[in-house]
């Protein structure tokens, strides 16, 4: 199945390849990036193509995912990436995940991603659910899915380790009913 490409208004959401390892590298070697992430950063280049890599299997993989490159159209800079994953096809349901080089934060480039990956997901995976799971004390990334219709729905002790310690995560859902509902509602971005 060829790997399928989004657009947005100044997005293109691509597969990831190997001539993009330094511009992931670049992004996830930065320690303040990385703080959220739930991994550790990286600490060589040859970790970056292994990570794209990794992503490519997914789409192989038993409870498969999907991650995206994200681009800039204008000038075609790698800014970040964000995916599904871990799809259970049978409860219709599967994980979001992402992040976003700090050069470009704040500017509304992860929320115009993800509108058009939950479109993806919603429309033709057929998901009824999609998940998140977000460290208590990340703040943007807990106003984001806000925005884009996730609730609150409990914490997960200790669900995660990086840095060398375990974090609570806390649980968002968003249900294709809802998504479907609030696409028919214009943005306030």
């Amino acid at each position: 199945m060829p790997f399928p490409t989004l657009t947005t208004p100044r997005l293109q959401l691509r597969e990831l390849k190997a001539r993009d390892a330094d511009a992931l590298f670049a992004i996830h070697s930065d320690p303040e990036t990385m703080r959220w992430f739930g991994a550790d950063p990286l600490v060589d280049r040859h970790q970056a193509l292994q990570l794209i890599e990794m992503f490519a299997e997914w789409r192989k993989a038993p409870a498969p995912g999907t991650r995206w490159g994200i681009v800039r159209q204008s000038d075609g800079e790698l800014l970040g990436s964000c995916g599904l994953f871990k799809w259970n096809r049978s409860w219709r349901n599967c994980v979001l995940g992402y992040e976003l080089g700090r050069p470009y934060w704040g500017e509304g480039w992860m929320s115009e991603a993800l509108r058009a990956v939950l479109d993806y997901g919603f429309d033709n995976m057929n998901l009824h659910r999609v998940q998140a799971e977000i460290h208590p004390d990340n703040l943007a990334s807990i106003r984001l899915v806000e925005r884009l219709g996730f609730r609150l729905e409990g914490r997960h002790r200790q669900q995660g380790h990086w840095g060398g310690q375990f974090h609570d995560l806390d649980c968002y859902g968003l249900l294709a009913h809802e998504w479907f509902g609030q696409r028919r509602e214009p943005h306030a971005d």
